[in-house]
């Protein structure tokens, strides 16, 4: 469903760069429609602010208000499944100081514990729990639609943060969501955003129709853009990719010179932004963007959640998205600058006191084996030489507290993350192969030869260049400093 939220906020937050933008701040705040969904209680002081953005498959504006046809059919919507889906999930962490800010995307088949609910795919958490606090309230008694909706809309949101909040680790300070009308006209109102495609698309799903090449789009032209995921080879993951570089661009946008000091584009923006946006209530969007003022389009990163296998099977939900939430808190840890418990940890013994084993978790046939042969040759001692749960990123994994001695053992195979896991015996270390394994030039030995990686690495990354560049998902956070080609 797109950046589209991501969009309308970061047109927001960096209003305050050119004073005319900061006069205009007060009458866009004060039209916005707030909901009560952040509990005014204290929250731990984990040295940023977090911000849960939520784009919803919703066909009503913010006040509840239905579309016309006519845009729907604009829009190429399709008809409504009955339910209220979150097709698009961003998590954004700004660090205190204001000086940077990551969004980071959770795929909306993300399979996880949903409080109260079990294990489903996160985009159902929303209308999970708005489903049944409807029926609640209708069994008291309450027959208004209008408080029907906003009471229930509420219990979908908080269930939404309650899960996000466990996946991620992190408490959510504050939360907007948009709908599908947003997006359309907010693009319109800033000039449409600059996108490149390595190649032509014509998609009927989404309505994506474009040729290769650079080119502006806005209004229906950047929602089919952000929405295509038929005709694309990894699908869903490689449309949060698509969303990336878009919110890159719109950065990059809004934050030029001229954008917000144009009057028509701005007060264009503000009335976009107040149909379509919803935020909590309490949330001091002035002071916040104050803050924000020395924020540049470098300084706007966009990445994804680190993904297991991004084809999971699962019991009764259909295919998903396997995440480690383990893995993930450690990921948004790192982008507040924290320490991990585990990174104190005890100094590593020599090699041949770790005993290390090599599960194949990939396609590559023979690719463990070779692995093992490199750590062996190294002086590690073998253990385990074997295959795994299919995956899509390698990872070393330590026992609990011995985080060090698996950075030495990833230190010979090149750049592979590490992570703790208590599964993992003492003294012992996991290697779990994944498709984007790439052995070091000097390790002798590694991935088969003509193997290429397939999958998309831990914390799903691209790099934008000053000049547009071939993009696959890489090692590097998207930024908004130039313009990525992508499939």
């Amino acid at each position: 469903m797109a950046p589209k939220v991501a969009l309308a906020i970061v047109s927001l937050l960096v209003m305050s760069l050119t004073g005319y933008a900061w006069a205009a701040m007060q009458g866009l705040v004060n039209g916005l429609t707030m909901a009560d969904v952040i509990d005014d209680g204290p929250k731990p002081a984990d040295g940023a602010r977090d911000i849960l953005l939520v784009g919803m498959d919703s066909r009503t504006d913010a006040q509840g208000n239905p579309l016309p046809k006519k845009m729907l059919a604009k829009l190429n919507a399709g008809v409504a499944d009955g339910e209220l889906n979150t097709d698009t999930l961003i998590f954004v962490r700004i660090p205190n100081d204001g000086s940077k800010a990551t969004a980071m995307s959770l795929p909306r088949d993300s399979y996880v514990d949903i409080p109260g609910y079990g294990k489903h795919k996160i985009n159902s958490a929303y209308a999970r729990a708005k489903s049944d606090a409807r029926q609640q309230l209708q069994a008291e008694g309450v027959s208004d639609e209008s408080d029907l909706e906003v009471r229930s809309n509420q219990a979908g949101a908080k269930k939404l943060i309650e899960t996000v909040e466990g996946v991620t680790g992190a408490s959510i300070d504050n939360y907007a969501s948009i709908n599908l009308l947003g997006f359309h006209d907010i693009t319109k109102a800033i000039g449409g955003v600059e996108v490149c495609l390595n190649q032509p698309v014509d998609d009927p799903y989404s309505g994506a129709k474009f040729d290769a090449g650079r080119q502006t789009i806005s209004g229906h032209q950047a929602l089919a853009f952000v929405r295509q995921r038929h005709g694309l080879l990894r699908g869903d993951l490689d449309r949060v990719v698509r969303q990336q570089v878009f919110m890159a661009g719109l950065a990059r946008k809004v934050v030029s010179a001229g954008t917000l000091a144009d009057p028509a584009k701005l007060n264009g923006l503000i009335d976009s932004v107040q149909k379509s946006v919803v935020v909590n209530k309490g949330w001091d969007l002035l002071g916040f963007a104050q803050q924000l003022q020395g924020l540049s389009a470098g300084n706007i990163e966009f990445t994804t959640i680190p993904v297991a296998n991004p084809e999971y099977e699962t019991p009764s939900d259909g295919q998903a998205v396997q995440v480690d939430p383990a893995q993930v808190q450690s990921y948004v840890r790192e982008l507040a600058g924290q320490k991990n418990s585990d990174e104190s940890s005890k100094p590593a013994p020599e090699p041949s006191k770790i005993t290390v084993d090599v599960l194949n978790g990939s396609d590559i046939t023979g690719l463990a084996g070779s692995v093992s042969e490199t750590l062996t040759s190294a002086g590690f001692g073998q253990g385990e030489v074997g295959n795994t749960d299919p995956r899509t990123t390698t990872v070393v994994q330590a026992a609990e507290g011995e985080k060090a001695t698996g950075e030495k053992v990833a230190e010979t195979l090149g750049d592979v993350s590490v992570e703790t896991n208590a599964s993992v015996p003492a003294g012992q270390v996991q290697v779990l192969l994944g498709p984007d394994y790439e052995a070091p030039a000097n390790s002798g030995g590694g991935a088969a030869p003509g193997s290429a990686p397939g999958g998309a690495p831990s914390g799903l990354r691209a790099q934008a260049q000053p000049e547009p560049s071939q993009q696959q998902p890489g090692d590097e956070p998207i930024s908004a400093d130039g313009v990525t080609c992508v499939n």
